[in-house]
């Protein structure tokens, strides 16, 4: 059996199409667990509408918590040996978990399994960019995600680790429970084949996320996993200071630019009266 996860906050327009997305599969052994996180839209019409359809979808509500708690709900609630989260705007292809499944029942070291990933614009034939995941342990999850969140894994790492971490609102929890799980020793597989399509959308949680929350989130699961990060030092700063002198560089090529030039012409009237008010 294994459990699809779907969170919904506010993507109720989108759901249709990829809990169709769920119903198209030809492995058949799944349940499908939708979680309404309190969202303020018709979420719960159009989940009880699947739950008629087909009794393997299912209904959870709870109050607003972000997507770690809404996966974690749902979870609790799951019968599945294997876990697969899904965001309620993104879709599988109809044989994901055909081509997946197998790869985790013929080999116990492999606690994770994902694909190549379709980014795709307003419909998933309209394919915009590729992401080809590499690697196949927890080295290399330290400094860049390699895994999409929509990927299978073993129900008992999820235990094992605690679930998702809570008190990450912000994004990339994803990652960070990537990374929690293959450092108990399980490795990840990747299938070279595009399964699963990702829907990009100019706002999105981790349009937000990469805006606003990158480096906090990236302290945070630095910090919370400090101990692979001091056993790769070497490494670990050489990544941080190419980062440094990249941001740097790129803000030197900024303000050389004939916009920014510009814009700061315009700008300093009211730099300077913002000056003389505060003086």
């Amino acid at each position: 059996m294994v459990s699809i996860i779907v969170p919904c906050y506010k993507q109720a327009h989108f759901l249709d199409v990829s809990l169709a997305s769920v119903l198209e599969q030809t492995y058949q052994n799944w349940e499908c667990i939708i979680v309404n996180d309190g969202s303020p839209d018709d979420t719960e019409e159009i989940a009880l509408q699947w739950c008629k359809k087909d009794v393997r979808f299912k209904y959870v509500f709870k109050e607003n918590g972000g997507l770690s708690s809404a996966r974690n709900s749902g979870i609790k609630t799951a019968t599945g040996t294997y876990i697969l989260p899904l965001d309620a705007d993104d879709l599988l292809h109809e044989d994901y978990l055909t081509k997946l499944v197998p790869v985790l029942d013929s080999n116990e070291s492999i606690g994770i399994v994902s694909c190549y990933t379709a980014i795709f614009i307003n419909n998933s034939s309209n394919v915009i960019d590729e992401l080809k995941p590499k690697g196949n342990n927890v080295k290399n999850l330290l400094y860049q995600n390699q895994l999409v969140a929509t990927s299978l894994y073993r129900k008992s790492l999820w235990t094992v680790v605690g679930g998702y971490d809570e008190a990450m609102k912000n994004g990339f929890e994803d990652w960070e429970f990537w990374i929690s799980t293959t450092k108990l020793g399980s490795s990840y597989a990747i299938i070279p084949e595009f399964l699963f399509f990702y829907r990009k959308a100019k706002k999105s949680m981790l349009v937000n996320t990469i805006k606003n929350h990158f480096e906090d989130n990236k302290e945070y699961i630095i910090k919370k996993h400090k101990e692979l990060y001091i056993k790769d030092f070497e490494n670990f700063t050489s990544v941080m200071f190419y980062q440094l002198r990249t941001y740097r560089n790129e803000g030197a090529k900024l303000k050389n630019t004939l916009s920014f030039k510009i814009s700061k012409k315009i700008a300093s009237p009211f730099v300077a009266l913002k000056k003389m008010i505060k003086s």
